[in-house]
């Protein structure tokens, strides 16, 4: 009994959702989180509960804890084509990837930031905690020196970050695209062809 209410609430935090709006992958500029600061030690993983896909939504489930990216699950469409298929993988491929990218960078993030917090305040003489436990904090403009530091340490990174995902999206807009006009083309011929058969079409 208990199994089968976890497994329905991990089911509640996935939704469908109608693919007709065909988006690109996520990939926007992304801002690294503090908020991994707590998790940089878990290995960097999507959760273990994935929906099968379904025939005629998409699945997109709650966001990843380290990447901040939610995960989506496109379906699978009946009497899929070989381009539809080429399509959806490429499309849940750049999904992976850009998991991986934000889930480590998040990752390098936080441990990095926690070594320059724990960095200044040993430099002036004082602990993580004070004497009531409280966490030290830096200042606004202490911390604006670590932000620009790594920025600048991960560039070029993050260009050739901005490379690839323009590439892969460029790819999938071609391939919507072309699986729209080969789906129009398709409707076109098969009503003709019921107009020369008399059967009539939907």
């Amino acid at each position: 009994m208990a199994a089968r209410t976890a497994a329905a609430a991990r089911r509640s935090t996935w939704r469908s959702f109608c693919p007709f709006s065909l988006r690109l992958s996520a990939g926007s500029s992304r801002l690294c989180s503090s908020k991994q600061a707590t998790q940089k030690d878990k290995p960097v993983k999507r959760s273990t509960y994935r929906p099968e896909p379904s025939s005629t939504h998409d699945w997109v489930g709650p966001p990843n804890p380290l990447s901040n990216l939610r995960p989506i699950i496109y379906h699978i469409p009946e009497n899929e084509t070989e381009l539809e298929k080429r399509l959806r993988n490429l499309r849940q491929d750049t999904e992976d990837w850009n998991h991986n990218f934000w889930a480590k960078q998040n990752i390098t993030f936080s441990k990095e930031k926690e070594a320059f917090i724990i960095s200044q305040l040993k430099a002036k003489g004082l602990t993580l905690r004070d004497e009531d436990g409280r966490r030290r904090s830096l200042s606004s403009e202490e911390m604006a020196t670590f932000y620009k530091n790594f920025l600048d340490k991960n560039r070029v990174r993050h260009a050739n970050y901005n490379k690839e995902w323009y590439r892969r999206n460029f790819t999938i807009t071609l391939l919507m695209a072309r699986v729209t006009l080969n789906s129009m083309w398709r409707t076109v011929t098969e009503r003709q062809s019921s107009k020369k058969n008399g059967t009539p079409t939907s």
